[in-house]
């Protein structure tokens, strides 16, 4: 055995163990059956955990942790109620208008708030980048759902207190534009991997959605920017729970929905 022992306890309960590493490493955290740990230069991912043979897996690649440590509410989000019936073309209309009107409150809320950190002077360079070529993206995804739908002006859209809910924690992330970012992707991550999953056949009445939503690149836009200023053992594991946060209120939308 090695000379260093870390107890790792995860941080819901799931469970307790002792690991022991021959050099000095420092535990972030445990997320179903896989451990976190990173020393001054690498990032690892503890594999097979806990069984008593433990593979050290080098993790460069925090982009893709990020999903991969959430994918258990991904595929939660895959089997609620409002996308099966879309799967199988038994939803009522009225849920996916309803549906529809919480989405365009949700664009309009965050492209304001996308506009506004984008009048700030956001270092370092490319995190400023990615704020307003962001919030032109969105701009651009608000106007074009306005238009479809027939809005001359912004409509007053009452928020569920699952989209209340959301909108609040990307409030508080505004304070800090790289976890705004990180809290950002859950929402382009999931609705690509859902629209792929989705078994629905192009004589689906719901078919338009998946078909505008699977071919959808969100590493393109956030992965070298996220592996690149998540680079210490507090940032990822504060990336970790927004993450994670974010990914619960989407799954939150899709069920009240």
């Amino acid at each position: 055995m090695g000379d260093s022992v870390y107890d790792i306890v995860s941080m819901r309960g799931l469970l307790m163990s002792t690991l022991w590493i021959e050099w000095p490493m420092v535990v972030v955290g445990l997320w179903y059956g896989q451990a976190y740990v990173m020393d001054n230069e690498h990032r690892y991912t503890l594999s097979s955990f806990p069984k008593n043979s433990l593979e050290i897996i080098p993790v460069d690649d925090v982009y893709e942790y990020l999903w991969e440590s959430s994918f258990d509410i991904a595929s939660e989000t895959l089997k609620v109620d409002f996308l099966q019936q879309m799967q199988s073309g038994s939803l009522q209309a009225e849920r996916y208008i309803s549906f529809t009107m919480q989405d365009i409150n949700y664009i309009l809320k965050v492209t304001k708030m996308l506009e506004e950190m984008s009048k700030d002077q956001i270092q370092p360079d490319d995190l400023g980048d990615f704020i307003k070529a962001r919030y032109l993206s969105y701009k651009e995804y608000t106007d074009f759902m306005l238009k479809r739908f027939s809005f001359k002006s912004e409509p007053n859209i009452e928020p569920t207190p699952e989209m209340l809910n959301y909108l609040s924690v990307y409030n508080e992330l505004m304070k800090d534009p790289l976890y705004f970012a990180v809290g950002l992707l859950p929402c382009a991550r999931l609705w690509t991997w859902l629209a792929k999953n989705l078994e629905t056949p192009s004589n689906n009445a719901y078919y338009t959605w998946k078909k505008e939503n699977m071919d959808g690149h969100p590493e393109k836009h956030y992965k070298d920017l996220l592996n690149k200023h998540l680079d210490t053992l507090e940032k990822v594991e504060k990336a970790n729970a927004t993450f994670r946060i974010q990914m619960q209120n989407e799954h939150d939308f899709f069920c009240s929905s």
